[in-house]
């Protein structure tokens, strides 16, 4: 595919240092009966007629299909500021809307800017924001929005702290060992995974399954430029995570680590070992690539949907190779796909920023969905 990166190398640069990179998770073929396919879903949520949302930033499937959403009020102009609906949003399978809740409240500190969202498969609903300095804690609801556990507080940071994070990004809950992983990727650059019932620390790892560096000594992320423009000493300079904007977990218990600063998916064991790699979009001027990722429905999770922008890509999860992609929206500074989910019914979901036009109406905010239509023959 013309946008895509190999995992070895990139246009005539050579990440020596990488080689081993290049060889796949497990064996498995190209394209598997063909590749999924999907189709926009128009008009699926439905939102309560006197309500506006901000910018979407993540959404979540539960266990039950439910479709959840995390939005931003504070970003709605002041003329729609009044007719803000909660930040946090649930829906059932079809759109309709079953409650909203979140928000400030007694007992914990609600994040400045809303950008992570994940229930768990319990049912708790968690919440991160990435408000630098002030959002350094997580939270965790039940899915009413009784509020149970703050790890973190708000405004509290230092390098390779593992009480407090900044601009932590997303998170996900593996739930044979109720952990927590956390995408503290904003001002840190790190993986952190936490006891889900307790809120303890228990590990972190950077780039490579290595110490990560809080905030990286040296500038690190691919230019917005053709691959060509490259410079030399890249492979020196991505040694480090930048942006690491999400993590997901499959059902073989590899974690899927979205480094959107460089336009890579890192997998790793539960433990933080290194496993492999893959580059998207670089050679797109776009520099939103692997933002998130989720998995298709199948029992084995053959492939990975990997957001980029304007686009989302499909890859082998196995061997990590690019098979095709799907427009998800036109590029712009607040893209579609944010941070990304499917269902057990093979539909992918994509939060949509807000456009708000010269009429003061807020439009176009909240979550796209993307039908699965089977596999290409």
């Amino acid at each position: 595919m013309k946008r895509n990166g190999r995992i070895g190398g990139v246009a005539g640069v050579v990440f020596v240092a990488w080689a081993s990179v290049s060889v796949p998770v497990a064996g498995q073929s190209a394209a598997p009966g063909g590749i999924p396919r999907f189709e926009l879903e128009q008009g699926w949520l439905k939102v309560p007629a006197k309500w506006r949302l901000g910018n979407t930033s993540a959404v979540s499937v539960d266990a039950r299909g439910h479709v959840w959403i995390l939005h931003r009020p504070r970003t709605l102009p002041d003329t729609l500021r009044a007719m803000a609906a909660p930040p946090v949003l649930e829906f059932d399978a079809d759109g309709h809307f079953i409650q909203g809740w979140g928000g400030e409240g007694a007992g914990y500190e609600w994040p400045q800017n809303e950008h992570g969202l994940h229930v768990d498969p319990k049912g708790f609903v968690w919440v991160v924001g990435n408000a630098m300095p002030q959002d350094g804690q997580i939270l965790k609801f039940t899915t009413a929005g009784t509020f149970v556990m703050q790890i973190g507080r708000s405004g509290q940071t230092g390098g390779n702290t593992t009480q407090f994070l900044l601009g932590a990004a997303g998170l996900r809950v593996h739930a044979a060992r109720n952990e927590l992983f956390v995408s503290d990727g904003y001002g840190n650059s790190r993986v952190m995974v936490y006891d889900a019932g307790t809120g303890a620390f228990k590990r972190m790892w950077g780039a490579y399954g290595r110490k990560p560096v809080d905030p990286p000594t040296i500038a690190i992320g691919l230019p917005s430029s053709p691959t060509s423009q490259i410079p030399a000493g890249i492979a020196e300079r991505l040694q480090h995570f930048k942006t690491v904007h999400d993590v997901d977990i499959s059902h073989d218990d590899l974690v899927y680590v979205s480094d959107r600063g460089n336009k890579r998916i890192q997998v790793f064991t539960l433990e933080g070992t290194y496993v492999a790699q893959q580059f998207v979009g670089l050679d797109s001027p776009e520099y939103q690539q692997a933002r998130s990722t989720a998995f298709s429905h199948d029992a084995q999770q053959k492939f990975l949907y990997v957001a980029g922008s304007p686009v989302i890509y499909i890859l082998n999860r196995k061997t990590l190779e690019v098979l095709g992609e799907f427009a998800i929206g036109a590029a712009q500074t607040n893209p579609p796909g944010h941070q990304i989910a499917a269902d057990r019914r093979g539909n992918v979901y994509t939060p949509q920023a807000a456009q708000t036009g010269a009429d003061g109406k807020g439009g176009g905010a909240g979550v796209q969905k993307f039908a699965f239509k089977g596999l290409s023959k």
